[in-house]
């Protein structure tokens, strides 16, 4: 592939399987394999990715994404620096600052996001480095605490669709996971980022679905559900998505899931937030998109399972 592409498997399906699939994008030249951390919803994230190291042999792994309030980040870093020695060398982590789907059944309020999201950075890094560090942050502390089987240069992806998130991205991270964010707003995200880049490099992940069929059309109108209504209000209003709608989608969304809440997500909006047309068409735009941006690396979220191979294999023949 000219361009890296990775992967995000959601852990909906039994652990093997997604093994399976992650083998098989490791075996079509994928450059990174993400597990989404979406708590009761799916399979233990880092469950899953030490069955994926134990089962790959070059393509990187982390979290995509996980966050400081369903787990401490020290133990996040001894998962992920665990995870390293696991993969010989092959573990990241994305954080941000965790989503309704995933806090909203463990009856978790999120505090002060960015802050918090901020202050795990700092732990993460000074952890993963080998120092001893003491923090008393906004929903965690760390005394005196350390890790002595670190790697200091394991990547850090933050992430998130709000202004603030994203220039804590660029101050603090490695790069930055956008994703599902409008195409309108696109443009402006990536310019704030690279104008704010304090490391060097600095890597740009996009991700979106790529929609090919009706079948693929109702997949992403359920996939786009539960991140609507964790859009900033300008999104929001640029879509016309009132409270009245946004209060539908988050009661559908606890009685069924994103399955469920589908329906209240207009066929316009979802154009809007994913590449769609046949592969040529979806092809050409999402080429577009990347080169008019300087995106560094596109992301292939896959929800469900089931149909996975073949949306895999289609995707990576758009970027040979």
């Amino acid at each position: 592939m000219n361009l890296p592409v990775s992967v995000n498997l959601m852990p909906t399906a039994k652990v093997e399987r997604i093994v399976e699939l992650a083998q098989l994008s490791e075996k079509l030249g994928y450059r990174r394999c993400w597990i989404y951390d979406e708590g009761l919803h799916t399979r233990d994230v880092f469950v899953t990715l030490t069955s994926i190291a134990t089962a790959t042999e070059n393509i990187l792994i982390g979290p995509g994404i996980t966050n400081p309030y369903v787990r401490h980040p020290g133990i996040t870093a001894a998962a992920i620096a665990s995870l390293d020695e696991v993969s010989k060398g092959r573990a990241f982590v994305g954080i941000g600052a965790g989503g309704g789907l995933t806090l909203n059944p463990l009856g978790i309020e999120r505090s002060k996001p960015a802050t918090t999201v901020a202050e795990t950075v700092v732990a993460l890094r000074g952890l993963f480095s080998g120092e001893r560090v003491d923090l008393e942050g906004n929903e965690f502390s760390l005394k005196s605490a350390s890790l002595n089987y670190g790697r200091k240069n394991i990547e850090i992806f933050l992430a998130g669709r709000g202004k603030r998130m994203t220039q804590l991205g660029a101050e603090l991270g490695d790069g930055f996971y956008l994703s599902y964010i409008h195409k309108d707003f696109l443009p402006g995200h990536i310019k704030s980022l690279r104008n704010s880049a304090a490391r060097d490099p600095f890597k740009i992940v996009y991700s979106t679905m790529v929609v090919s069929s009706q079948k693929e059309f109702e997949e992403a109108r359920a996939a786009l559900s539960f991140r609507l209504v964790d859009s900033p209000q300008e999104v929001k209003e640029h879509i016309g998505l009132t409270e009245e709608i946004n209060t539908e989608i988050k009661q559908a969304l606890s009685e069924g899931g994103p399955p469920n809440a589908a329906k209240h997500v207009p066929s316009e909006w979802v154009e809007q937030f994913v590449i769609t047309g046949s592969s040529s068409e979806a092809s050409n735009e999402l080429r577009n998109l990347i080169n008019e941006n300087g995106i560094d690396e596109f992301q292939l979220p896959i929800g469900s399972p089931k149909e996975a191979e073949k949306v895999i294999s289609r995707t990576s023949k758009m970027f040979k």
